[in-house]
């Protein structure tokens, strides 16, 4: 497998400043602006020198997930015994998986242990996993807006979102035409979830009923005529040209089959095996996707078992997507996280 990645700061010499970030669904590893690429990052404001997680302190790692289209290999890169697409032939995916193609990366840039690995969505799932797969090599843990696993509405949202593009006539069964594929499906698909990621109270806040008044009839019938119906459309069409229809429904399907209860028989069990030294736990109370009690189920779990937990409990209006728009109350919480700078233990270099 290959997997990309990007990397900001320098690492330490004793090799004890590593950070591991791991995304959500859809973005690509490039997380922060960089010389090599001074576009913008998903999660600039988080990434850089003087910012929240410092790269004058912090060598900072954001890893595209495995089975993703931004680099990683995934359902759209050539199976190299047969040449073509792997498309379905591609093994079924697991957030385990995930975490597992993270731990490359960063072993092979001759780490043995993390500072600290963070995420948010999919990504705080998998560094739940990380964490909890290989705890000696997770000194902190930072999970934002994640789970423990994913609670039935969650699932049959994206259950949906999935039918809706299976339903789609050219995605084939998976054999589409990359130069024609089911963009229906994933428009559909894209739009319900774009709904869930914010909140319905932003919704009202920011569009309220606006709507464009025009003399003549909408065409085509019933077309969109709200400013809301306009945004979804907007933001589905950007998603459409930019990810891979096969990819999408390979991660979401990871996200709803991960529960920590599979690494001993119970949540709890689970997260008992986690070994880190500090934990910064955040949700949202306007996340109804990833509700805020299954942050507090987390923190509450750790810190039963002794660990050092903070929990942040933030009321961001943007619902699930909080952590990619609101620094105003993101920034501080996970500045302070990163200033109290706890080297793991010694590492041996061969």
């Amino acid at each position: 497998m290959e997997i990309a990645y990007e990397c900001w700061g320098q690492l330490s010499e004793n090799r004890d400043n590593a950070v591991m970030l791991f995304t959500g669904l859809s973005p690509s590893a490039h997380a922060a602006r960089s010389a090599n690429d001074p576009s913008d990052g998903w999660w600039d404001y988080m990434i850089g020198a003087g910012k929240p997680i410092d790269t004058q302190r912090y060598f900072v790692i954001c890893v595209n997930s495995l089975g993703s289209c931004f680099g990683s290999t995934g359902p759209a890169s050539i199976n190299a015994k047969t040449g073509k697409p792997y498309r379905l032939d591609f093994p079924e995916l697991a957030v385990e998986d995930i975490a597992n193609a993270g731990r490359e990366a960063y072993k092979m840039l001759g780490i043995e242990k993390l500072n600290t690995v963070i995420g948010a969505s999919l990504g705080g799932m998998s560094a739940l996993a990380l964490a909890i797969l290989f705890p000696n090599e997770v000194h902190r843990l930072v999970s934002i807006s994640a789970a423990p696993h994913a609670l039935p509405f969650a699932i049959s949202i994206r259950s949906l979102q999935r039918e809706i593009i299976r339903n789609d006539p050219k995605w084939q069964k998976g054999d589409y035409n990359f130069d024609q594929p089911p963009t229906d499906g994933m428009r559909l698909a894209r739009k319900l979830g774009l709904i869930t990621y914010r909140s319905a109270e932003e919704f009202s806040q920011r569009f309220g009923r606006k709507r464009k008044f025009i003399e003549q009839p909408i065409e085509p019938a019933f077309s969109a005529e709200f400013d809301v119906e306009t945004y979804l459309d907007y933001n589905a069409n950007q998603f459409i040209d930019q990810f891979d229809t096969n990819c999408y429904l390979y991660l979401s399907r990871a996200i709803d089959w991960f529960d920590v209860a599979a690494h001993g028989g119970s949540i709890e069990a689970g997260l008992s095996k986690i070994r880190t030294q500090a934990n910064l736990i955040i949700g949202v109370q306007s996340d109804f996707l990833f509700p805020l009690s299954q942050q507090q189920e987390i923190a509450g779990i750790l810190e039963s078992h002794g660990l050092k937990t903070t929990f942040a409990a933030l009321d961001s209006l943007q619902g699930h997507d909080s952590f990619l728009i609101d620094q105003e109350k993101f920034a501080p919480v996970v500045r302070d996280f990163f200033s109290d700078y706890i080297s793991p233990p010694a590492t041996v270099i061969s």
